[in-house]
C-alpha cells in the first residue's frame, strides 16, 4: 500500500528532472550580462570615477580654508655676573587661513574642463553599453545558428541513411550496382564527421554565451515560425549617416576632447594674466611662563583681511612654450574629430549596405530552398524510375540542407546587421532589443505522456459493472 501511494510522487519527480532547461529570451540574457560582464562593469566604474573627477574641478572656484596649529617648549639659560639662571616657557599658536579666488582665468578654464568631463563620461558609458548589446546578441545568434546547423546535419544524416538503406536493398535485388551503395556510404561517413564538428561548435558557442551572461546553462529562444524580417527604416542612407554625425559616442568624445583642448589653450594664455585673491586669517598666539624677553604670560590674537595681487613678469619662456604646445594639441584634437566623423560615416554606410544585401540574400535563399526541395523530389522520383543515379539524389540532399543552413544564418545576420547598423551610427539602445526579441518565441513544450494506471491493491475489491 505504501509503495502504491509513493508511485505518483516518484513519477512526478522523475518527470520534473527530465524537463529541458528553461529557455531565455534575448532581453533576459542581456539583463543578466549587464550585471555580470566584467568589461561593462569596468566601464561603469570608470564612468563614476569621471563624474567625481568632474566635481573636483569646482574646487578651483571655491575658497580654500586651512587650519595651522603648533606647540613648542623652550628652555632658556641665562649667565650674567657669574650667576646662572634656568627658565622654561611654552609657546602655543593656532590660525585659520582662508583664500577666495577673485580673478583667476586659469581656474575658470579648469572648471569648464570639468563640466566637459561629464559629457565625456556619458559618451564612454554609452559606447560600452552598445558594445555589450552587440556582444550579447552576437553570442545569442551564434548559439542559434550552431543549433540550426546541428539540426540540419542530423536531418541530412537521416536522409542519407535512408538513401544508403535504399541503395543496399536495390543492390541485393540486383537493380543497382555496388557503386550506389559505396557512394551513399561515403556520403554518410562525411555527414557523421560534419555532425561531430557541428556538435562541438555548438558546445563552444554555448560556453561563450554562458561566460558572457554568467549562467551555467543557457537556452536561447529560437526565431518564431514563419518570421518576417523587419524592413530597414529609414531607407535613406544619408539619414543614417547624419544621425551618426550628431550622436555617435566616438564623435561626442572627439568633440569633447576638442573643447577640452581649447580650454587648455585658454589656461596656457592665462599664464600671462594677473591673479587676484581675497585672503583672510585669524590667529591666536599664547606664551606660557613668558618669552625670551619676559617672564609674564601673554596671549595675542590677530585678524587679517587683505587682497593679494600677482602679476607674472617672466617665467623663463615656459608660458610661451606651453601656449605653443596647447595650440598644437588643439590642432590634433580637431584632426581627431574629423577622422572620427569620417570613420563613423564610412562604418554606417558599410553596415547599411550589409543589411540591404542581407535582406536580398534572404529572399534569394528562400527561393533557392524551394527550388532545391523541388530538385530533390525530382531526383528521388527519377532514381525510383531509373533515370537518375544515387549520387544525383545525394547531391540534391546536400544542396538542400546547405541552403537551409545558409538561409537560417542569413536571417540571423540580418538581425545582427540591424543592431550593428545602429551601433555604427551611434543610435543603438537597449530598447532596440525589444524589436528583435519580439521575433523570438520559446520552443513548444513537448506533449506530456499519459501517466500509467496505478496498480490495484490486492485487498481492494474489483468493481463489477
Amino acid at each position: 500500500m505504501k509503495t502504491c501511494r509513493l508511485l505518483p510522487l516518484t513519477l512526478a519527480i522523475g518527470a520534473a528532472l527530465a524537463l529541458p532547461v528553461r529557455a531565455q529570451s534575448l532581453l533576459a540574457l542581456y539583463d543578466a550580462a549587464r550585471g555580470h560582464d566584467a568589461a561593462y562593469q569596468s566601464a561603469k566604474s570608470q564612468y563614476e570615477a569621471n563624474l567625481y573627477k568632474a566635481d573636483q574641478a569646482k574646487s578651483a572656484l571655491l575658497p580654500t580654508v586651512t587650519l595651522n596649529a603648533s606647540a613648542s617648549n623652550t628652555q632658556l639659560r641665562t649667565e650674567a655676573g657669574g650667576t646662572t639662571s634656568d627658565r622654561g616657557f611654552d609657546t602655543q599658536s593656532a590660525s585659520v587661513n582662508a583664500t577666495q579666488p577673485l580673478y583667476r582665468p586659469g581656474n575658470l578654464a579648469t572648471y569648464q574642463q570639468g563640466t566637459r568631463q561629464t559629457d565625456l563620461a556619458e559618451a564612454q558609458l554609452l559606447a560600452a553599453e552598445q558594445d555589450l548589446i552587440v556582444r550579447v546578441s552576437q553570442a545569442y545568434f551564434d548559439v542559434l545558428a550552431a543549433q540550426d546547423t546541428l539540426a540540419f546535419v542530423r536531418a541530412q544524416k537521416a536522409a542519407v541513411e535512408e538513401q544508403l538503406a535504399s541503395a543496399r536493398r536495390n543492390f541485393e535485388v540486383g537493380t543497382a550496382t555496388i557503386t550506389d551503395t559505396r557512394e551513399a556510404q561515403a556520403r554518410y561517413d562525411l555527414v557523421i564527421a560534419q555532425e561531430i564538428a557541428a556538435d562541438n561548435d555548438l558546445r563552444v558557442k554555448k560556453l561563450a554565451l554562458n561566460l558572457l551572461v554568467g549562467k551555467a546553462e543557457t537556452a536561447p529562444y529560437p526565431l518564431a515560425p514563419a518570421t518576417t524580417l523587419p524592413a530597414l527604416l529609414p531607407e535613406d542612407i544619408n539619414t543614417w549617416v547624419q544621425q551618426g554625425q550628431d550622436q555617435h559616442p566616438a564623435i561626442r568624445q572627439a568633440r569633447t576632447a576638442l573643447e577640452v583642448a581649447t580650454l587648455e589653450t585658454d589656461k596656457a594664455t592665462a599664464g600671462h594674466k594677473p591673479t587676484l585673491d581675497l585672503t583672510g586669517s585669524v590667529g591666536v598666539n599664547r606664551n606660557i611662563n613668558g618669552t625670551t624677553v619676559s617672564s609674564v604670560d601673554s596671549r595675542t590674537t590677530s585678524t587679517t583681511v587683505g587682497v593679494q595681487f600677482v602679476m607674472p613678469l617672466f617665467a623663463g619662456f615656459a608660458t610661451q612654450n606651453r601656449l605653443r604646445e596647447t595650440l598644437a594639441l588643439e590642432d590634433k584634437a580637431r584632426s581627431d574629430l574629423e577622422a572620427a566623423r569620417r570613420t563613423v560615416a564610412q562604418s554606417t554606410r558599410t553596415a547599411y549596405f550589409g543589411v540591404v544585401s542581407g535582406l536580398g540574400q534572404v529572399k534569394a535563399l528562400e527561393a533557392a530552398e524551394a527550388s532545391s526541395q523541388s530538385a530533390l523530389d525530382a531526383n528521388k522520383l527519377g532514381y525510383q524510375v531509373g533515370v537518375r543515379i544515387n549520387i544525383d539524389v545525394l547531391n540534391s540532399q546536400s544542396q538542400l540542407y546547405q541552403t537551409k543552413r545558409d538561409l537560417a544564418k542569413a536571417r540571423y545576420d540580418v538581425l545582427m546587421g540591424g543592431l550593428k547598423l545602429r551601433q555604427a551610427n551611434g543610435s543603438l539602445k537597449s530598447e532596440d532589443l525589444q524589436g528583435v526579441n519580439s521575433l523570438l518565441a520559446p520552443p513548444a513544450a513537448p506533449t506530456p505522456e499519459p501517466a500509467p494506471a496505478q496498480p490495484r491493491s490486492p485487498s481492494e475489491p474489483v468493481k463489477k459493472s
